[in-house]
C-alpha cells in the first residue's frame, strides 16, 4: 500500500469550534473517499452526529479517530443520525451497545432498514427497475453479477431509534440546543440540526460544500420536489456555518443553496430537452446516456435513480408523460404531453 493509499484509508479528526469535532471517515465509494461524524461536547461526554459504513475494521477507526480528541466509544452519550444511509447510520447498532446510549433518527428510515433486512430481495427490485427502465440485459447480467459479489452488508445491524427525530425535538449540547427540521428528497429520513444563537448548520448530505445531487427512488412521491422544499426551508434557517455530511465546513450557505436550485433546474431541462429531441419517446436508460453521457457500474446504479427521481418530479408537473410498455419484456417510456388544442 501506498503513502497515499494509507492517508486515505485512516480517519481523522479535526476541531472546528471549540467543543466540535469533525470525524472525518473512509469510505470504500469511488469518488466518494470520505463522509464526516461530529463529535459535540454535551456535559461529562459527546454527542456523536451520524456513524460511518460498517466495512472491516471500521469501529476501530472510528474509536482510533475518536482518540485523537481524547474520547471513547464509551464517552457517546447520544447517537443521533441525519438520515439512514449506511455512511451516516452504518455503525448504529455497535455504538449504541457499547456506549449504552440513545439512537435518535426519524422513522421514514425503511429505505434502510427494510432492504437490509432481506438484501437479496432488495436487489432482484432493484435489477427489475433497471430492465423496466431499458438497461440493456448484458450489462445489466454484468452489473447483478457484480452487485452479489459484493453483497456485503454495509450496516452492522438493523436498529430502530429510541426516539423519533421529529420536528419540534431538542438535541441538547454544550453549544446549547439544536433544534430539528425534516428535509427529506436526499433520503426519507432526512433531518438537518440548526443550532439558532451560533447559527450553525448540521446539514447531513441536504447541503454539501460541492453539489452532488442524489435521491432515493421509489419511497416517496417527488423526492425531488422535496429536495427543493427542504431548500427553502434552510434557507430561512439563516445559518452562516454549515457542518456537512462530506467535505470541509462552509460559510455562504445561501450561495451553496442556490447552487443546488440552479442543477436541479438544470437537469430537468436538459431532460425535457433529450426527450423532445429523442423522436418524441426514450427510456430512463435512454435518458441517462443522453444527460450524463457514459457510466457503468456503481455510477449506472446512481445515475438510473437520480433520472427516475427527475422524470418523476417532472410528470407531476405535467411536463412528461410516462408510456407503458406493450409487454412485459418492453421497457418503460417516457414522453412530451401532448400540446392542447386550443379553441376557437
Amino acid at each position: 500500500m501506498s503513502d497515499g493509499e494509507r492517508r486515505r484509508k485512516l480517519g481523522r479528526a479535526d476541531r472546528v469550534l471549540p467543543g466540535a469535532w469533525r470525524l472525518r471517515l473512509p469510505l470504500p465509494w469511488p469518488g466518494v473517499p470520505h463522509v464526516n461524524a461530529w463529535a459535540l461536547s454535551a456535559g461529562d461526554g459527546i454527542v456523536l452526529v451520524d456513524t460511518g459504513i460498517h466495512e472491516e475494521g471500521a469501529l476501530a477507526e472510528l474509536e482510533r479517530t475518536l482518540a485523537q480528541i481524547g474520547r471513547r466509544l464509551e464517552d457517546v452519550r447520544l447517537l443521533v443520525c441525519t438520515h439512514a444511509h449506511s455512511d451516516h447510520y452504518g455503525l448504529a447498532a455497535p455504538i449504541v451497545e457499547r456506549a449504552g446510549c440513545e439512537l435518535w433518527m426519524h422513522p421514514r428510515h425503511q429505505h434502510m432498514t427494510k432492504a437490509m433486512e432481506d438484501p437479496e430481495r432488495s436487489l432482484a427490485q432493484r435489477i427489475e427497475v433497471a430492465r423496466q427502465s431499458g438497461v440493456p440485459l448484458e450489462p445489466l447480467r454484468r452489473w447483478a453479477e457484480e452487485r452479489r459479489r459484493d453483497l456485503k452488508p454495509s450496516i452492522a445491524g438493523v436498529i430502530e431509534p429510541h426516539r423519533e427525530l421529529l420536528p419540534g425535538v431538542e438535541v441538547e449540547t454544550d453549544h446549547g440546543t439544536w433544534s430539528v427540521h425534516y428535509t427529506p428528497g436526499h433520503a426519507p429520513s432526512h433531518v438537518v440540526l440548526h443550532q439558532p444563537e451560533q447559527r450553525l448548520l448540521l446539514s447531513g448530505d441536504h447541503v454539501l460544500g460541492r453539489v452532488f445531487l442524489y435521491f432515493d427512488y421509489g419511497w416517496t412521491p417527488d423526492p425531488v420536489g422535496e429536495f427543493l422544499d427542504g431548500l427553502d426551508a434552510v434557507e430561512r434557517l439563516d445559518a452562516r456555518l454549515c457542518l456537512p455530511g462530506h467535505g470541509r465546513p462552509f460559510g455562504d450557505i445561501p450561495g451553496h443553496i442556490e447552487a443546488n436550485r440552479a442543477e436541479v433546474h438544470a437537469r430537468l431541462d436538459a431532460i425535457a430537452e433529450a426527450i423532445a429531441e429523442h423522436d418524441g419517446e426514450a427510456s430512463a436508460f435512454d435518458l441517462v446516456r443522453k444527460v450524463f453521457g457514459e457510466v457503468d457500474g456503481m455510477m449506472m446504479s446512481w445515475a438510473l435513480t437520480v433520472m427516475l427521481c427527475f422524470l418523476t418530479h417532472l410528470e407531476r408537473a405535467g411536463q412528461v408523460e410516462r408510456v407503458s410498455p406493450p409487454d412485459a419484456q418492453s421497457p418503460e417510456r417516457w414522453r412530451s404531453p401532448a400540446p392542447t388544442a386550443v379553441l376557437p
